[in-house]
């Protein structure tokens, strides 16, 4: 993702053999909220003509409303979690990914707004996902789909990116999809953490769990984005592929065998 923070260096964490502590999280999220990519807001207009919003208008609704959520449920699940394993720290590592998450949403707000394009209150896969969410307790069970939204968020907004030549649009989509790099590893990291003690015949079965899940997710993404996903030069085939190659690598963070425990 280029020359930004990461948890232990100014760079994003690669290939790490071990996972980052909380405190190196904090430190990263920190020093993240105050650096912000160049922006050309001062552009008399998006620059996107109407043919290039037609395919995206209603996707950019439907995911902008997505990125607004308060995260009320997941802060209290961070915080319950964080007291049972004696790391405050993590609910503070929390509340700032939750609010880059905001973040993203203002930004795609105001280029609805500067588009004179009305927000969405509601959306059938919003709606989903959130009273999904709402009915997770469980820190892993919250985690696992949210590793999966987000890394197909980065096909998401790689094909929006691709989808116009609105120079407002395409960096904003760029400093979205440099903060959804490390947002996906943080929770790589705490599942790799999760899944530590249990058996690996346990964990090849937690796997096929996920598989079962990431496909459903894919589906749904693709049944209401499938319109923006083509404009960007995403076809089902290709969608599909981008999409295991990135899980796969996701799976492969999860992994407490990639790390070394000390």
């Amino acid at each position: 993702m280029g020359e930004r923070n990461s948890p232990s260096s100014t760079s994003a964490p690669t290939n790490e053999r071990r996972v980052r502590t909380t405190q190196e999280w904090l430190a990263y999220f920190q020093q993240n909220a105050v650096r912000h990519r160049p922006i050309p807001w001062q552009s008399t207009d998006m620059g996107a003509s109407p043919a290039e919003m037609a395919p995206i208008r209603r996707s950019l609704q439907a995911w902008q409303l997505g990125e607004t959520s308060d995260g009320r449920h997941l802060a209290a699940s961070a915080a319950r979690y964080a007291a049972t394993i004696g790391d405050p720290a993590y609910r503070d590592v929390i509340d700032l990914f939750i609010w880059e998450e905001q973040r993203h949403g203002a930004l795609l707000g105001r280029i609805l707004d500067d588009a004179g394009i009305p927000r969405r209150q509601a959306d059938w896969g919003d709606t989903l996902f959130r009273r999904l969410r709402h009915s997770i307790t469980d820190i892993e069970v919250w985690t696992t789909p949210v590793v999966m939204v987000e890394t197909l968020a980065m096909i998401y907004y790689n094909a929006i990116r691709r989808a116009t030549g609105s120079p407002v649009l395409r960096a904003v989509c760029a400093q979205i999809l440099a903060d959804e790099v490390p947002h996906v590893q943080l929770q790589c990291e705490r599942l790799a953490v999760l899944l530590r003690n249990r058996s690996r015949t346990r964990f090849h079965l937690t796997m096929l769990a996920h598989r079962a899940l990431f496909l459903v997710v894919m589906l749904l993404v693709w049944a209401g984005h499938h319109r923006a996903l083509r404009a960007g030069g995403f076809t089902w085939p290709h969608y599909r592929r981008a999409a295991y190659a990135k899980m796969r690598r996701a799976w492969q963070r999860m992994d407490p065998q990639r790390y070394v425990w000390t």
